[in-house]
């Protein structure tokens, strides 16, 4: 189901940064996806809005809308990669897609009283998080490559740089995308295409509702789309916080098991559904 407005007129770039004026958020009818939304609404830009829940996802739209911008809606299961490419198509032949935000992902993770997560809530996850993810990515680079220019954000987690024990296949799809999206930033700089990973730690959302266990550092959506869109502005490669957090992620791998596992057992959870 797609909702449209007429397309926006071109509009004034933030200063250091690209137009923008055609935006595509995946995941964006909750958390950060919504509030991503929000902080890229301007005059003289389009948002094209994708996710599941329509009501949540107009929600969003008329929030941009007064802010000036002009919003389109698609209720798509990114998995359904028919409806997806045909979707993408339509879009990038009528405005030009300038930038793709990839935020559509789910959590799983370790049941109380159990000792890991099924087989099939992993396989289903990774198929939403990274191979999805992957593939909407590959619907918009080729107009981006052929234009010569566009940006992509790529959401992962600082747990794709320290695997949480209790979310193993949560933690292997945004260590995927970490990676994956950092060797394409280096592939298609020379073609004009900014690629950022974002790396949040505990973000108040939704899909971390059912967490329950320590969440150090946690904040809001809206502050966690402030930092992305200014990393982003910035054209930095990897944007990962709390910075405490996000350091103490990047040394995780390297310490002896001796001195991980005790600190990582800090961060235990189980999920409640």
């Amino acid at each position: 189901m797609v909702q449209s407005q007429p397309p926006a007129p071109r509009g004034t770039p933030a200063q250091g940064a690209p137009e923008r004026r055609a935006i595509i958020i995946t995941g964006a009818s909750s958390g950060i996806g919504a509030a991503l939304a929000q902080a890229l609404a301007a005059p003289g830009r389009t948002l094209v809005l994708l996710g599941r829940d329509l009501s949540r996802l107009q929600a969003v739209a008329d929030a941009c809308h007064a802010k000036g911008a002009v919003c389109r809606t698609g209720t798509i299961d990114v998995c359904d990669r028919p409806a997806m490419a045909d979707f993408m198509a339509a879009v990038d032949r009528e405005l030009g897609i300038d930038l793709l935000v990839v935020s559509a992902g789910i959590m799983t993770g370790r049941p109380r009283g159990d000792a890991i997560e099924t087989g099939d809530a992993a396989q289903r996850l990774i198929e939403v998080n990274l191979i999805a993810a992957v593939e909407t990515l590959h619907l918009v680079l080729p107009g981006m490559l052929a234009r010569g220019r566009g940006e992509i954000v790529i959401m992962s987690s600082l747990s794709g740089l320290a695997p949480l024990p209790d979310a193993p296949a949560y933690s292997a799809s945004k260590a995927g995308l970490l990676f994956y999206g950092l060797a394409l930033r280096e592939a298609v700089a020379k073609a004009g295409i900014r690629v950022v990973v974002a790396c949040p730690g505990y973000v108040t959302t939704p899909l971390i509702a059912g967490h329950r266990g320590a969440r150090p550092g946690e904040v809001s959506a809206p502050e966690a789309a402030r930092r992305i869109v200014a990393g982003l502005d910035a054209n930095k490669g990897l944007i990962g916080f709390p910075l405490p957090l996000y350091w103490l992620s990047r040394i995780a791998l390297l310490a002896p098991t001796f001195l991980r596992q005790p600190v990582m057992s800090l961060f235990r959870f189980h999920m409640e559904s």
